[in-house]
Formats: structure tokens, sequence, C-alpha cells
């Protein structure tokens, strides 16, 4: 398992076989159960979480009980709760696996260790938060500026797998839109 990580990391960085084994080292893998959960809210996020298979969402609830997923997460991406992460406070949210799936953790002081002793993973680590920024920033303006069909046709491009692994009112949940708008979306594509 710590094969795909270690591939993936590749990509990004160029990273020597000792800093790798470190890294290696300091990781837990997990196995997870379909709606085996990750974090509930409540619960402070002190992990570092890279999944290698699988598919996991991050949502919180309002007020109301209504359930908003904020992300989900696939096989080469990270999933956290950045701000519980950030603040070491109880996270608003909840992370938990939508399908079977195995992931790689790293407890938040043996991260923190790696990123001081080995250049590489801060590097790739400063990478990866202004990635996350740059769509967190274009999810942000989807969410307040495009059509339901812009946005469906947005998380296909992102997600191209999910429509398979979730339930669709989770999918309707991550675009902001009812499950009957989702449908009607859906049929207007496959009609073309």
């Amino acid at each position: 398992m710590f094969q795909v990580f270690e591939d993936y990391l590749q990509q990004w960085v160029d990273i020597s076989k000792e800093d790798m084994d470190r890294i290696g080292a300091a990781s837990v893998e997990k196995k997870l159960r379909k709606w085996q959960s990750l974090l509930h809210d409540g619960e402070v996020w002190k992990m570092n979480c890279f999944i290698t298979s699988g598919c996991f969402r991050l949502y919180r609830f309002s007020p109301d009980g209504t359930d908003h997923t904020l992300r989900f997460g696939v096989e080469n991406w990270w999933i956290s709760d950045q701000e519980s992460y950030n603040h070491d406070r109880p996270s608003e949210c909840n992370i938990e696996a939508l399908t079977a799936s195995t992931v790689i953790l790293w407890p938040k002081l043996k991260w923190e260790e790696l990123l001081h002793t080995i250049p590489a993973l801060k590097l790739f680590q400063d990478q990866l938060f202004a990635r996350s920024l740059e769509m967190s920033n274009r999810r942000i303006y989807s969410l307040i500026s495009g059509s339901a069909e812009e946005r469906y046709l947005e998380f296909q491009k992102t997600y191209p797998n999910v429509f398979n692994q979730v339930p669709l009112h989770m999918v309707a949940s991550y675009l902001g839109i009812s499950r009957e708008t989702l449908s009607r979306v859906r049929a207007s594509f496959t009609k073309k």
C-alpha cells in the first residue's frame, strides 16, 4: 500500500530513498469498511490522511440536521479537516468511507517532525496547499456563479468515477442542489 503513496509523491518532488523510508516508517496503514468513519464531529483531527484506494466524503450538518458534503476524496487524494488540525479544536465535520477503502495515516507530531527534517516533503506540502486553495476558490466561484448544469459538468470533470460509488443525494449535496434537480440535469445530458 505504501508503494501507491511513494509513486504519487515521486510525481511531485524528488525525494531520496532514505527520506522515503523515514516517511514510511512514520506512517500507519488502515483499512476501512464501507460507511466506517475516520472522523466524527466533536473530535479533534490529528492526522494526515492519504487515500490509497476507495472513496471518502467530508461533510457537516447544518443546525436543521441537513448534511452538506464539502468534499469527496478518492484514490491518490488527501482528506482532512484542516481547521481542526491547524487549531487543535473539535471538528464540526465528519469523514466517512463511502466504499471499502485503504488509507495511510501520519500522526500530526510525526508529520511535523518529517516536515522539519525532509525539505522535499515540506516543498511538497506547500505545493499541495497551494493547489488545494486554488481548487477551493474554483469551487466557491462555481457555487456562487454557476448554473446547476455547469456545476454538474465540473463535478464530472473533477470526480469522474464518483457517480458509481456514492448515493446521488450526496452528489446533490456537494453541488448545492436538490436530488430532483440533479436528476433533471442528468436526464438532460443523457438526452443529448
